[in-house]
């Protein structure tokens, strides 16, 4: 069922798209805005499928997957709280969403906020700049999963997720109190995006245990106990490969 919320109880108000909308343009965003909500696992979109909506992502992560022909896939993205989920001017996506944890998406028509792209010269440019960031991340996974120790690609996939669950932008995360949060990815998953075996991770992972570095609980919790340590151990060569 689809519930209407106002913008001023958004949880990602201040950091997501329509922040560079004004006021007047704002409420017009929101009157076309609902909500919906996945359970972990559930499909949100799939390859191909025709989108006439896009969404700002209000709680949760989502996983962006391509697969082949014969069925296997490969994780290719993820989305964090106040990332943007969909392709304006174009109906149909690239990749399939999942819900890796339980999601809350606000969506609105996509060409309502094509047409307000092309309105409002802050909405344009941040999305330009959002987009520009997007470039440059992958870019810098592309040089992580291409020239990283397997220890390097696991340290830096646990800061990734660090930052973006449990720290504000340009907030440093360093220092105590230890960090925690439960990681969107299984065991599985972690070796699925990084391109290592699964007991490749899994051995990483107690080593970064072992020194001290992350603390492990039952299921996916985990804690980083020391983040200058964690920041040390992407620049390890230890020569360990996947």
């Amino acid at each position: 069922m689809r519930a209407r919320s106002p913008c001023a109880d958004c949880a990602v108000r201040s950091r997501a798209l329509c922040s560079a909308l004004p006021p007047e343009q704002l409420a017009r965003l929101r009157r076309l805005s609902y909500r919906r909500h996945y359970r972990p696992g559930r499909l949100i979109l799939a390859n191909g499928q025709q989108q006439e909506w896009v969404a700002n992502v209000v709680s949760g992560v989502i996983k962006l997957t391509k697969a082949l022909a014969d069925g296997r896939q490969q994780i290719v993205g993820l989305l964090f709280a106040a990332d943007f989920l969909g392709r304006p001017f174009r109906s149909h996506g690239s990749c399939a969403a999942e819900a890796a944890t339980s999601v809350e998406l606000c969506c609105f028509p996509r060409h309502t906020f094509e047409d307000l792209l092309r309105r409002e010269r802050q909405l344009e440019q941040l999305m330009l700049e959002r987009t520009l960031d997007q470039v440059d991340a992958a870019r810098e996974w592309m040089f992580v999963l291409g020239r990283r120790s397997a220890e390097e690609k696991v340290a830096a996939l646990i800061r990734l997720i660090v930052e973006r669950m449990r720290v504000e932008p340009g907030e440093a995360p360093a220092g105590p109190p230890p960090i925690h949060c439960d990681l969107p990815l299984s065991r599985t998953e972690m070796a699925d995006y990084l391109g290592l075996r699964l007991e490749t991770v899994c051995r990483q992972l107690k080593r970064l245990r072992e020194r001290g570095v992350i603390a492990t609980a039952p299921g996916r919790g985990i804690t980083v106990r020391d983040y200058a340590a964690l920041e040390r151990a992407l620049e390890r060569e230890d020569g360990s490969g996947g």
